[in-house]
């Protein structure tokens, strides 16, 4: 039996994101991988029920975001992560339903191609290997490095993933839920564990200390609403770089000290302050209290 007999028989789709219909430029983001209700047969619109037994979809966005960016500077890519955890609960609860909702919705500037056929060795191994042939940069292709908010979200993202609760946490809390109309902070993560809530927020230094100040001035009435709205307790803690990252050291004394106004401003409003070395940590204490 050679080597094709023995893999699977599945369809894929490639998920866009196109900015403007009219231009109808994209960037591939993602890829929706399945296998084939019925090998061979490749229409949506006739396939039938999932083959007992067989996997879930599965769906994978980029984590680099670059070239979206390049595309579209002003792209919310926060919210395209969220989007991309609630259609992972949507395929997992029923796939033939959130198949045909992305087949038909043009959302959030997200476009669904149609299905091609595709022999994978395992739905994983053919995830992989479809996100390095349509989605990642090549190796050739040379992008900024990742920095500031975008690095500690990165890096936020990595480690709550490999606890296994990532699509678990709340993403984008807006404030103005807590506080008022109009404010627009945004709380990258949250979760809700015994009778309190655990929020967390990239804040780079990097730029400088502005970042720092505006979850510091927001910090009182986020708790004060937390408290109102939820009726629990509100534990925020702000994410930020290693002082090493930033070369805040002694041999930096004008960046150690802006480093450690920082840090104590945002402690000063009862906000904790971790780095991106403490993500680890972090995680794994949300995987014991959502019981993963």
């Amino acid at each position: 039996m050679d080597s094709a007999s023995k893999r699977r028989a599945c369809e894929f789709h490639l998920l866009r994101y196109v900015p403007d219909a009219v231009r109808n430029e994209y960037v591939h983001i993602g890829v929706i991988l399945r296998e084939q209700a019925n090998p061979g047969q490749a229409n949506l619109d006739q396939a039938g029920p999932d083959q007992a037994g067989a996997e879930p979809p599965r769906i994978q966005f980029t984590r680099d975001w670059r070239r979206v960016r390049c595309l579209d500077p002003d792209a919310d890519t926060a919210l395209l992560e969220g989007m991309e955890s609630e259609l992972r609960q949507r395929l997992a609860a029923d796939s033939e339903g959130a198949m045909r909702l992305l087949a038909e919705s043009f959302s959030l500037g997200i476009q669904m191609t149609g299905p091609k056929a595709y022999l994978a060795e395992s739905l994983p191994a053919g995830m992989e290997e479809l996100m390095k042939l349509y989605v990642d940069p090549p190796p050739r292709e040379r992008l900024p490095r990742l920095s500031g908010r975008a690095a500690i979200q990165a890096r936020m993202r990595d480690e709550f993933e490999r606890a296994g609760v990532w699509d678990l946490l709340r993403k984008r809390i807006a404030a103005a839920d807590y506080t008022r109309p109009g404010d627009p902070l945004r709380i990258d993560l949250g979760y809700r564990p015994n009778g309190m809530i655990r929020m967390f927020h990239a804040v780079s230094l990097e730029p400088g200390l502005e970042m720092a100040k505006v979850l510091a001035f927001s910090a009182a009435a986020l708790r004060a609403g937390v408290e109102r709205v939820e009726k629990a307790s509100l534990e925020l803690t702000a994410v930020i770089e290693p002082a090493a990252r930033l070369r805040a050291t002694g041999e930096e004394p004008e960046r150690l000290e802006m480093y450690r106004f920082g840090v104590e401003t945002m402690e000063e409003h009862q906000i904790r302050v971790l780095t991106t070395s403490d993500l680890g940590r972090v995680a794994e204490t949300a995987r014991r209290e959502l019981n993963v």
